[in-house]
């Protein structure tokens, strides 16, 4: 499955890292790097924990990063 982490700067400076794929996965950073590196660890938390309750089958993924 592929998932993408598309990033916009906030009108406060922070960055937002989000992957659409998996609602609810976003994360923000004081660098356009931090809050992707934030957002790619959350998701394969997400990812590894719905594989620990059974909820997706083991198959392969692969992240793209986006501006927004």
């Amino acid at each position: 499955m592929n998932y993408s982490i598309e990033y916009e700067r906030e009108e406060d400076g922070r960055w937002l890292a989000e992957v659409n794929e998996l609602p609810g996965v976003l994360a923000y950073g004081k660098t356009s790097d931090e809050a992707m590196a934030k957002a790619e660890v959350l998701a394969l938390r997400v990812l590894a924990e719905r594989l620990d309750q059974g909820e997706r089958k083991p198959e392969p993924i692969t992240i793209t990063f986006k501006a927004a």
